[in-house]
């Protein structure tokens, strides 16, 4: 039993992302591949109703302020991506942080809901492409009789040609390698950006020449008020999911450390204008209370005499359609290679095809998959299980995010400086190289200091940057640091009487680097409390907040206990300093996140809502793909793996 829970917590080391015997993926992505990938996999057929139905049930003419406010939650994750994405620049994305920062538990349960979220996630969008296309062939009933749905007699099971085929016609895309699909992803992306600015351009001329009548209603610009908008944005946070599409080709971006952080933050930035403009524009051209909930683009240009804009619309869903189902197929065959290089799943995944070096045996059986589901399954009632995928993964990432800037693996954050007499001839001085030797390690900021600078000089004899100076002055010629390693230096004395100074300074700088460590242990531990403690105080207030099936009386007692844990846990992470090891995480010159603990903490609080909010019929059918997730890791999983 103790070994089963210490293999849930092994973790990576920080620079096992190069797996030896293994092929690597080509290099072939630039910042612009990069944005096409993120807008392709964001914008998907869902705005062209999605604007219709929270701008009618939800926001009103707030629409536009419901899509900053998602934009700006969706950020939060967004920035997380951007710095382990460009410190880690690995192909398995949010499992493969988890597996470094967390542990190989939770990577797993990462891996396992991202397998489900991308698979039932192509699957839904695929199922969309039927109506679009009727549109061009006067109805959907008018489509080629080998392309049309139809229900198989007897089992009531409406079958979707056109959804399968188009699975696999992506899939044999993907396989072609990722410059390819990608050069195909941009010319669709393109195509829907036109569609959509067409949209915003001829919508506002209509706008303009009508008078903008959705904005003079009677109810105001917020009809549902403040608590109507931040549930539509709660809403519109999932037209942002697909930004980490471009996370998982890490390992395929010629310079990830600049590119990866521009690619997802141009995608989020490109999408969110698109999103606010094309709302502003709509609720603008019809009153909120008269925007049909299913077509609110075609109709809107149908109320002002401009039917044929309905093909222009038709057109840009189909191109949202295929370059999401593209960003649906794209990260998974590539998390399955991650995990068996880990040796979580079989070898089989990890195999990369010599040519087009795609790993196309994960490729080739996601498509099937996906295909066979599009087919023959009304996935509509699992959509919701995509969303559990996402939200798990940016929750992770920001908590893996907090575990880097606070208690960065071992390996990291490890200070080893020992200063030893030999038996004969000089001291020797060992010296680690993750973390400069002189460094003033403080537990608490200055705001609340233990070891503040007034504090330093009450110890015994003398400061201890005095100490360190005078070491330096000394023994100078003594310490080399070397960077792949721990190494130990020995400095010939010119006399017996000459090294006694310099074995004095070495024991009181060992002395008071005792005194060093046991204060970075405790910064350690109080990170590591308050970060779990942020955990627990998020879920509870999620669970009072938005778990309208517990009774009111024990929301009420969940609310009392988290708010608390989660305050005073957030105010520790404040207070105390972050570990200077987290510089040389993974490859340096990478992304930094601003305005940490602060970003990540929002951005778990955000999720964590969010995942509460999917209802309990959403979780329970997640838990059964869950629990055949354990039962694969228990029996396959932990005994294979590489750790």
């Amino acid at each position: 039993m103790k070994t089963t829970l210490l293999a849930l917590w092994r973790r990576k080391a920080v620079r096992q992302h190069r797996h030896a015997g293994h092929m690597e993926l080509a290099r072939r992505l630039r910042v612009m591949d990069l944005v096409s990938i993120g807008i392709g996999s964001t914008i998907g057929a869902g705005v062209y109703v999605l604007v219709g139905t929270v701008a009618r049930e939800r926001a009103g003419p707030a629409l536009t302020l419901s899509f900053l406010i998602a934009g700006i939650a969706a950020a939060l994750a967004a920035l997380c991506y951007a710095e382990l994405s460009s410190r880690l620049p690995s192909a398995g994305s949010a499992y493969h942080y988890a597996y470094t920062c967390v542990g190989e538990g939770v990577a797993w349960i990462i891996g396992w809901g991202l397998i489900l979220e991308y698979t039932v996630g192509g699957s839904t969008v695929a199922r969309g492409i039927s109506p679009n296309l009727g549109v061009f062939f006067g109805g959907e009933q008018n489509l080629p009789s080998w392309i049309v749905r139809r229900t198989i007699p007897g089992i009531d099971i409406v079958v979707d040609p056109c959804a399968g085929l188009l699975v696999l016609v992506v899939t044999g895309l993907l396989c072609m390698g990722i410059r390819e699909s990608a050069r195909v992803q941009s010319v669709m992306v393109v195509l829907n950006i036109v569609v959509l600015v067409f949209v915003v351009l001829a919508g506002s001329w209509a706008g303009f020449t009508s008078g903008w009548e959705g904005y003079h209603q009677s109810q105001g610009y917020l009809p549902y008020g403040i608590n109507g908008m931040l549930g539509g944005a709660a809403t519109l946070f999932f037209a942002y999911i697909g930004f980490d599409t471009v996370a998982s080709t890490a390992e395929e971006v010629k310079n990830p450390q600049r590119d990866l952080p521009l690619g997802i933050g141009f995608a989020l930035l490109i999408c969110g204008s698109l999103y606010m403009l094309l709302s502003a524009v709509i609720v603008g051209l019809v009153p909120f209370n008269l925007i049909d909930p299913d077509t609110p683009l075609s109709s809107a240009f149908d109320n002002h005499g401009m039917p044929w804009a309905t093909f222009v619309v038709a057109a840009g869903a189909i191109a949202a359609l295929s370059t999401t189902l593209m960003g649906s197929i794209l990260p998974q065959p590539r998390i399955l290679m991650a995990m068996a290089r880990d040796g979580l799943i079989p070898p089989f995944f990890s195999i990369l095809h010599p040519i087009t070096t795609v790993p196309v045996n994960g490729t080739l059986i996601t498509g099937m998959v996906a295909a066979l589901m599009a087919f023959s399954m009304n996935v509509d009632q699992l959509s919701g299980m995509v969303s559990v995928g996402t939200l798990s993964a940016f929750t992770v990432v920001a908590v893996s995010l907090l575990i880097l800037r606070y208690v960065p693996p071992p390996e990291v954050a490890k200070v080893v400086i020992q200063a030893t007499v030999p038996d004969k001839g000089p001291p020797s001085v060992h010296i680690s190289s993750s973390r400069p030797v002189f460094t003033k390690a403080t537990m608490f900021s200055p705001v609340l200091s233990i070891l503040s600078d007034a504090s330093l000089q009450t110890l015994p004899g003398r400061g201890i940057e005095d100490d360190c100076a005078s070491s330096v002055s000394s023994s100078e010629s003594l310490l080399l640091q070397d960077e792949a390693g721990d190494q130990e230096v020995n400095a010939a004395p010119e006399s017996p009487s000459s090294s006694r100074p310099v074995l004095h300074e070495s024991l009181l700088y060992a002395q008071e680097t005792d005194t060093l460590e046991s204060n970075e242990d405790l910064r350690r531990w109080a990170a590591v409390f308050a970060i779990t403690g942020v955990c627990v105080g998020v879920v509870l207030i999620s669970l009072a907040a938005a778990a309208n099936d517990l009774p009111i009386s024990v929301r009420w007692l969940l609310g009392l206990l988290g708010t608390p844990s989660f305050v005073a846990a957030s105010t520790v992470l404040f207070l105390i300093e972050q570990d200077e090891g987290h510089h040389k995480f993974g490859q340096a010159g990478g992304f930094h996140c601003p305005w940490v603990p602060a970003l990540p903490l929002g951005s778990i609080l955000v999720n964590v809502y969010l995942l509460v909010s999917l209802g309990l019929p959403t979780w329970l059918r997640v838990s059964v793909w869950m629990v055949l997730g354990v039962v694969v890791y228990v029996f396959y999983g932990m005994s294979h793996s590489k750790l």
